[in-house]
């Protein structure tokens, strides 16, 4: 079977910072022909347009051609079609398989029928190691190690699938973790567990304001209205936290400020001016680390 990247479990360490020492190269010299004899799906069955570009930028700068589709509506999904049909299908056309579906579990089952390595841009509210990997790299640019870091995780941390990769790719580390929500969108019970397992430190808060003196790095979410079932009870949360340039006046000087984007209102404007702001520079840093997950998973790297 070949090797995918479902979970950010299905990394070593070694191979982690393997893809993130791939990614300054190919951040040097982005312009390639090594995939020039390959073709790549992104089969994306949830909206995405950060992801699904990203993949594709990183895709075509590597030389190959990109087939895939980026909504169901216009592909046999809608006469039935299984998602292990669909897969078997496209893995007859293409080399690699990016997907992104909205049910936990769908990208690792894709992986168990595919004859081609199958990438997770994310399934439901699981994992999207692909981001962690990105933001991994972001983390290290910035702060020059990944080790003796204090991360604050802020926002929807119940359904976040951002921040439940990062969390676990970071503890692979000496991280010291803040999770700031409101009792509603708390840092789920396993994840916790998790962190207690590997005696990492953390500490919950509903309170921002009072850890941004003693952050490295800011994580940012939004509240995803998506995976509410009652509209109501996002309602109460989606507005819960917005951070504003005058909060980061007492932090410290190498703090920077992430968010898997879009945004909405956890993130004001005038934050985008400050030193502080690396969301979009973070961004920018997915295609390179994309380029080396595909280099890395089709054996070129």
């Amino acid at each position: 079977m070949p090797k995918s990247l479902i979970s950010i479990h299905d990394l070593a360490k070694e191979e982690m910072l393997h893809i993130l020492d791939l990614a300054a190269q190919f951040e040097q010299n982005p312009a390639s022909s090594l995939l020039n004899d390959k073709v790549i799906a992104t089969i994306f069955f949830e909206p995405s347009t950060r992801t699904r570009l990203s993949f594709e930028t990183a895709a075509n700068r590597l030389g190959a051609r990109v087939i895939g589709f980026s909504e169901t509506g216009s592909t046999s999904v809608t006469k039935g079609e299984s998602l292990k049909d669909t897969i078997k299908m496209v893995s007859h056309y293409a080399d690699l398989i990016v997907i992104r579906h909205p049910l936990d579990g769908s990208a690792r089952y894709a992986s168990e029928v595919s004859s081609v390595p199958i990438v997770n841009a994310g399934d439901g509210t699981n994992q999207h190691p692909s981001q962690t990997l990105l933001d991994m790299y972001s983390i290290l640019k910035t702060q020059q190690s990944l080790d003796g870091l204090q991360l604050t995780m802020v926002g929807d941390l119940k359904y976040g699938r951002t921040v439940h990769s990062l969390l676990q790719a970071m503890a692979l580390f000496d991280t010291r973790f803040i999770f700031v929500a409101p009792p509603e969108l708390a840092m789920p019970s396993e994840y916790k567990q998790f962190l207690h397992h590997r005696n990492l430190i953390f500490k919950e808060s509903r309170d921002l304001l009072p850890h941004i003196p003693d952050t490295d790095i800011l994580y940012m979410t939004r509240v995803q209205a998506e995976r509410f079932q009652d509209p109501m009870e996002y309602e109460k949360v989606k507005n819960v936290y917005a951070l504003t340039a005058s909060m980061l006046q007492p932090c410290k000087p190498n703090l920077k400020i992430l968010h898997p984007l879009p945004r909405v209102n956890e993130i004001a404007t005038d934050v985008d001016d400050t030193p502080q702001a690396y969301y979009f520079e973070q961004a920018r840093n997915g295609v390179y680390t994309r380029m080396a997950i595909i280099a890395f998973l089709l054996g070129l790297k």
